[in-house]
């Protein structure tokens, strides 16, 4: 059940995908007997970077919208993932309803929302959309670039209950990623599946918390397939209540650039790798955009010309020091990078961000990017063993599927951490 990506296959060709095609039967037993354990989110989007010596997941998004990049050829996978989702969780469920996110006007994220709802549609599913937004006080329908259309619902609460009118849900499935805080509206609701749960928002959620849970998978899946874990896990460093604008707060933070820094060298001469290694500077909470830096000496005036420095106007910031990964990827001489969606704990499909105007170090979900959808070859649709690493399209869209659900297996034990209703809270 994984599709596979057309892509250019450029870069060196990296002895992982060979570890992890002989590996596939150990893998793919390793992650049955995890989500026999562990519950899957609900949906993620995990960003990856391929750097060619470097495989490595830099961002995972808990709350995705861009489905509307997911081609026709796709959906059947992600209906089926839909209702097993469902199924495990409510078999009974005949209404679902939609929550998106305020203020959206956006028609790309509207398509998502329209994609959405197709898909819990053909899976079985009535499907409103219930807007949370104060400024939706009617029955609001917007027209998009296709001849579809979505119409916004305001939510009405009950007692104990979300709806829209004439419409009782029994699953509310959240496309809200509550980097704004959770609105009363959605507290104190028992009677009712919300999906994911309200601490998968940004309000709980923090990238350092998150990268920790993926390091301590992408060990175990170092040792299952007998590599470094290093080729499967960017580095980091946290750094909290920092104030960048001044000296004590910038040399606290220039340390742990240093820091980070230094190990990659020390990885890049264990490799032979010629590279210049840089760290990217992002918030620990969502938002507020990235810094690329090559030298701790350059952190002051890098920081100025970022959005940090405006945040940092307001309050000390907490940040992750991420190391740099590299993108070889290209798509019509654009820089590009694959962004793995998963449901349930089924990869059902992606597409590449790519940025004609970033370079192959630099942040590419920025003003610019765009969307690439990744159609099926007509072949086949599954990894094919025997054929040399990096001659085989399937077997390098199977190896960013492997990266995509071990980055959402590490989803499942930051929600774990995170859970209030969990006898340990960290």
């Amino acid at each position: 059940m994984v599709p596979h990506l057309v892509t250019a296959l450029t870069g060196p060709v990296s002895e992982l995908e060979q570890r992890i095609l002989d590996s596939m039967p150990a893998i793919e037993r390793w992650f049955r007997l995890e989500w026999m354990e562990h519950t899957p989110p609900f949906y993620s989007a995990v960003d990856i970077r391929n750097a060619g010596f470097k495989l490595a997941p830099i961002e995972a998004n808990l709350f995705p919208g861009g489905w509307n990049n997911l081609t026709p050829e796709m959906l059947p996978l992600a209906v089926q993932a839909a209702m097993a989702a469902i199924e495990k969780i409510c078999p009974e469920a005949r209404n679902l309803l939609l929550i998106p996110e305020n203020a959206s006007k956006n028609t790309f994220y509207l398509s998502s929302l329209a994609q959405l709802r197709r898909i819990f549609h053909m899976a079985g599913l009535n499907v409103r959309i219930g807007s949370i937004d104060p400024a939706i006080k009617k029955t609001t329908t917007i027209e998009l670039p296709h001849g579809e259309s979505v119409t916004l619902e305001p939510v009405i609460r009950g007692k104990r209950r979300l709806g829209v009118k004439d419409f009782d849900p029994c699953t509310i499935l959240l496309n809200n990623d509550l980097t704004s805080g959770v609105p009363g509206i959605l507290e104190e609701i028992h009677e009712q599946y919300l999906l994911p749960p309200l601490h998968a928002g940004w309000t709980t959620r923090r990238r350092s918390r998150y990268f920790k849970c993926y390091e301590e998978v992408a060990k175990r899946m170092g040792k299952l397939l007998g590599v470094d874990p290093w080729l499967i896990n960017p580095l980091f460093e946290s750094c909290s209540q920092v104030n960048v604008g001044d000296d004590e707060g910038l040399a606290r933070l220039r340390s742990h650039v240093d820091s980070v820094l230094a190990k990659i060298r020390r990885k890049y001469k264990e490799y032979g790798i010629k590279e210049k290694p840089f760290v990217v500077l992002k918030s620990d909470h969502a938002g507020m955009g990235s810094v690329t830096v090559r030298d701790a000496n350059d952190l002051a005036a890098l920081i100025r010309q970022s959005p940090l420095h405006t945040a940092a106007a307001n309050s000390n910031l907490d940040l992750l020091i991420q190391e740099g990964v590299l993108t070889r990827e290209r798509l019509n001489d654009a820089v590009a990078e694959p962004v793995v969606y998963t449901m349930d704990r089924y990869v059902v499909g992606g597409f590449y961000r790519i940025h004609a105007g970033r370079g192959a170090d630099e942040d590419l979900s920025v003003a610019g990017e765009s969307f690439v959808p990744l159609a099926f070859e007509q072949s086949t649709h599954l990894p094919q063993p025997g054929v040399k690493p990096g001659a085989s399209v399937p077997n390098r869209f199977y190896m960013y599927g492997v990266l995509g659900r071990l980055a959402m297996l590490a989803c499942s034990y930051e929600l774990e951490a995170t859970d209030p209703e969990a006898e340990v809270y960290e």
